[in-house]
């Protein structure tokens, strides 16, 4: 995950920071100089760390910070203040025209993502009710229009191209048609290079003039460091961008893009791509992403993932059902469907406060509920409900059904039945005490 480094170096020194009760200037200033270091390993900016350190350590050598009664919490404090600053402080999001339809232009470089984040960024639009159409004005990369086109299907957006032709006439006539057919959200998909050239610039321009677009967004691979802040520059100085889009902030990158861009660009991210899927495109919040880096989770986005999961009636049955001691395997997989809409387990697990930077890729299957859901998916809708009734024979046939052994079976059904137990004597003790004994309910490997 992203980060996770960087996560696991800042920990370390704040944990020290804390042991030492009582702080003196030199104990803030050894600290500053470790976090400095963890920072540049993270490939932030020279000139950005640098300014970034010199506030924090200027803020927390004062007196009201070194005498009070908790001086490292008040420091770790600082730093989070600081590194939410340092992104933008809060979350900036798409400027609508009062009248539409906004006009958005994608750029960037080839590889970066932008074709896939034109597609995640129309669904994003249309979860929030509008009426987004995908343009393919990228006429050079070979089956960039058919890439589009597969990403606006799997969003459930429409699609305009116009085959080769010249890409400024391709986005003059999308916004024609656009007007025409009542879309209220219009994005350029432009085209990229290898590296920025003259000519690439040159044409962007040219479609930025002809269409006039509300906000023009540059797409970067965070996994590039300080070479998407470079480009990132490049493009603004050319373009005028309005925001980023930071792509693969769920692979193994340093962070260093995304805690130098704002101050370099001045410009904002304002989304971030978290994983392959359509669906794995986030807003943006400076806050919460400082509270990721320093271990302290974000269970603000926690939430959100899981209200656009599981609407309000469906929370209400299964609360009754626990509450009625009810829940079956049918209410299980269920809910096993929701935490998989939500993302991979690892980045669910890392949004909860003290997780984050603790986990290691060999510590999580993620196959585990797809084998639970194959084993669930076996079983007759009336075994799902009753699951008392599931003898040997029953095992038998169901082991067979998943491909799986007839332990892997036993041990789910044991499981399960150890879970009914701790919801009756939930719902006997009244929601909320804490309920007898600590077991723990592991998914079949």
């Amino acid at each position: 995950m992203a980060f996770e480094s960087l996560s696991e170096r800042l920990s370390a020194t704040f944990k020290k920071l804390r042991l030492r009760g009582r702080l003196k200037e030199s104990d803030v200033k050894d600290a500053m100089r470790e976090v400095k270091l963890s920072l540049l390993e993270a490939d932030v900016n020279y000139k950005v760390v640098k300014d970034f350190i010199n506030s924090v350590t200027d803020k927390s050598v004062g007196e009201d910070v070194l005498k009070s009664l908790t001086p490292a919490q008040q420091v770790i404090k600082i730093v989070d203040n600081e590194l939410s600053s340092l992104m933008g402080t809060e979350a900036e999001k798409i400027n609508f025209p009062s009248k539409p339809p906004c006009i958005i232009m994608m750029c960037g470089l080839q590889g970066s993502g932008k074709t896939t984040h034109t597609g995640k960024l129309a669904k994003k639009f249309k979860s929030m009710g509008h009426r987004p159409l995908v343009v393919a004005c990228d006429v050079y990369r070979p089956a960039a229009i058919e890439q589009l086109k597969v990403v606006s299907e799997l969003a459930g957006v429409h699609f305009f191209e116009k085959g080769q032709i010249s890409p400024i006439e391709i986005a003059k006539e999308s916004l024609k048609h656009g007007k025409d057919h009542g879309f209220d959200v219009i994005i350029l998909d432009t085209a990229g290079r290898l590296h920025v050239d003259e000519t690439l610039m040159q044409e962007l321009k040219d479609i930025k003039q002809a269409v006039n677009p509300t906000e023009i967004l540059f797409v970067v691979d965070a996994m590039t460091g300080q070479d998407a802040v470079n480009v990132a520059q490049s493009f603004n100085e050319s373009l005028e961008i309005d925001g980023v889009i930071l792509t693969k902030l769920d692979g193994d990158t340093r962070g260093g893009a995304a805690l130098s861009i704002r101050a370099v660009t001045g410009k904002p991210i304002k989304f971030v791509g978290i994983g392959e899927k359509v669906d794995d495109l986030e807003e943006f919040y400076p806050d919460r992403m400082a509270s990721r880096i320093l271990g302290m989770g974000d269970v603000l986005t926690l939430i959100e993932k899981a209200q656009n999961n599981v609407d309000d009636l469906e929370a209400e049955r299964i609360t009754k059902k626990f509450k009625e001691n009810k829940f079956d395997l049918n209410d299980l997989l269920m809910q096993m469907k929701h935490i998989q809409g939500m993302g991979s387990i690892k980045q669910v697990l890392s949004m909860l406060p003290g997780i984050s930077g603790k986990i290691k890729d060999e510590d999580i299957d993620e196959k585990q509920i797809t084998r639970v859901e194959a084993i669930i998916t076996s079983m007759t809708p009336y075994e799902r409900e009753k699951p008392s009734v599931i003898n040997h024979n029953r095992k038998v046939r169901i082991s067979k059904g998943c491909g799986m052994k007839i332990e892997d079976v036993n041990r789910l059904l044991k499981q399960f039945e150890q879970m009914q137990k701790m919801m009756k004597k939930l719902s006997g003790s009244g929601f909320g005490k804490k309920p007898k004994g600590n077991k723990k309910m592991k998914l079949p490997r």
